[in-house]
């Protein structure tokens, strides 16, 4: 039903417009009354004289010659009345038809690549270098698939892992560790293995291995197959060559490799991958988890969100099905004493990663044996200072960035972790200030697009029938109403496009 409402939207604005012209032609001067000027001197008005003792002695034509005459004028113009009418009838009949016709190919393209009830973002999961790894699990001859993932022989995961040998050892999670494995055709992959059993171990397997067989998306990380052997469960992941932002940025390194761009880059993708869970997913899914460990990283420093074990979609949200979970630091507040989750809790931990960039400090730290400080609190009082907030930097990239940026993502970063979340930003609002922040070649443009022949032709056909609804708008005297609708309906249209459309050249809309 919600791929139906921008349908629903058309409708009501071609309905208005078509409407609106009808009355507009019923004001103009073809149909208004006959000017007094045209009328015979004899039918004049004649003003009227003052009072006097005896009656007036003009002559006034009696009122049948005058509805006589006016009625015989209408007769002749009822012809033009009547063409007005069918041009305009015949206007709205093509944009509907046109625009309908627009809007049902969406639809139906949405409908088709949104996998189970998820739609696609505008960031195209073709890009994904999955390739090898989906067609190495798809030649594997073992037991039955569960829905699109391929489950994997055991034996086959001993192989690849050198028989989970240490060496191979990527990290640590909270139920078990995550192996480094070599398929053959030098075919690399991360294997996350599960131990210990128990209902909340498999409740951790079931809920990832559900969420990530149906989200695929450029900053998300990909569940390629699984596995279950006993009580001991295992998830196969494309493979992240720098592992994850915590290593980077707290472990031997302490963040040299991460330059400013680089972490404005990171911080850009996270919200992309977030915008796309709490806007595009149907219903949408709140992470709960975020952190800087939960955040990979390829070759390319291109970030990815891993870990849906404690996911949740907002429809589970009302059935008291959600418990308290998460990490110390990354908690919202209202999480955390009222047990109210919402999207601007996954906000709320984004801001804090968005700190740990900036200052390279841990989101807690121990200020004496038993006690411990959360970077929020530490922070929060030194942020709204901007003449203490360069000192504050992580010193690898102190005085390496423009002082307007830096106050720009000091600002965001104290409106994401607000006490209050109606305070809090949406994270598509994130998006949108980071983006300008991110050079060109690392990424900062609205959406990543589709280079394919078949996005290109969408492309094409999606502007010409723009073009054919701007035009018609400006004939109904409704430019600016129909503008709106087209950005409304078809945002894959950048301005740039819609500028051409209208042959003014201008960028802004």
């Amino acid at each position: 039903m919600a791929g139906m409402r921008p349908l629903l939207i058309l409708f009501c604005f071609l309905f208005f417009a078509l409407f609106g012209s009808l009355s507009h032609a019923r004001r103009s001067p073809l149909l208004s009354p006959i000017p007094a000027p045209f009328l015979s001197p004899q039918l004049q008005p004649q003003p009227q004289p003052q009072p006097r003792p005896k009656p007036p002695t003009t002559l006034v034509a009696s009122p049948p010659l005058v509805m006589k005459i006016i009625a015989e004028d209408n007769r002749h113009h009822m012809p033009k009345e009547l063409l007005l009418a069918i041009i305009l009838a015949s206007v709205g009949v093509i944009m509907i038809i046109v625009s309908t016709f627009c809007a049902i190919v969406f639809w139906r393209r949405n409908q088709r690549n949104s996998g189970s009830k998820t739609t696609q973002s505008s960031d195209a999961a073709g890009i994904l270098p999955l390739g090898p790894i989906f067609s190495k699990f798809n030649s594997v001859k073992t037991t039955p698939r569960r829905g699109s993932m391929a489950m994997v022989d055991y034996a086959l995961l001993e192989a690849v892992t050198n028989n989970f040998s240490d060496s191979n050892v990527l990290g640590q999670g909270g139920f078990g560790c995550v192996y480094k494995a070599q398929f053959e055709e030098g075919v690399l992959a991360a294997v996350k293995k599960l131990d210990g059993g128990g209902h909340e171990c498999e409740r951790v397997f079931e809920n990832e291995l559900n969420m990530l067989q149906r989200i695929r998306h450029a900053n998300i990380i990909s569940l390629a197959g699984f596995c279950i052997h006993g009580e001991t469960r295992f998830l196969v992941y494309e493979l992240m060559q720098n592992g994850s932002l915590e290593t980077l940025l707290h472990g031997p390194t302490r963040g040299s490799a991460l330059t400013w761009q680089i972490r404005m880059k990171i911080a850009l993708d996270t919200a992309r991958g977030l915008e796309y869970l709490h806007e595009c997913c149907n219903p949408p899914v709140i992470h709960r988890d975020l952190k800087s460990s939960n955040i990979l990283l390829d070759s390319d420093f291109n970030a990815k969100i891993a870990d849906f074990g404690l996911a949740v979609t907002s429809g589970n949200l009302n059935k008291g099905l959600v418990k308290l979970s998460g990490t110390l630091g990354y908690v919202a507040p209202e999480y955390l004493l009222d047990g109210k989750l919402t999207e601007k809790s996954d906000v709320y931990a984004f801001g804090v990663v968005l700190l740990e960039l900036l200052m390279g400090r841990r989101p807690v730290e121990k200020m004496a044996p038993s006690q411990c400080q959360t970077l929020v609190t530490w922070a929060m009082p030194q942020l709204t200072d901007r003449s203490k907030l360069p000192n504050l930097i992580d010193p690898v990239i102190r005085n390496t960035m423009d002082l307007k940026h830096l106050y720009q993502v000091a600002a965001v970063a104290v409106l994401c972790i607000q006490p209050e979340p109606s305070y809090r930003p949406l994270i598509t609002d994130v998006l949108h200030s980071l983006i300008p922040l991110v050079p060109v070649e690392l990424g900062g443009t609205l959406r990543v697009m589709d280079p394919s022949p078949q996005a290109n032709r969408q492309h094409t056909f999606c502007i010409i029938t723009c073009a054919l609804v701007l035009k018609f708008g400006k004939i109904l005297f409704m430019h600016r109403i129909f503008k709106t609708l087209v950005l409304s309906l078809f945002p894959v249209l950048e301005p740039i496009s819609v500028s051409w459309i209208e042959g003014s050249g201008e960028r802004n809309i």
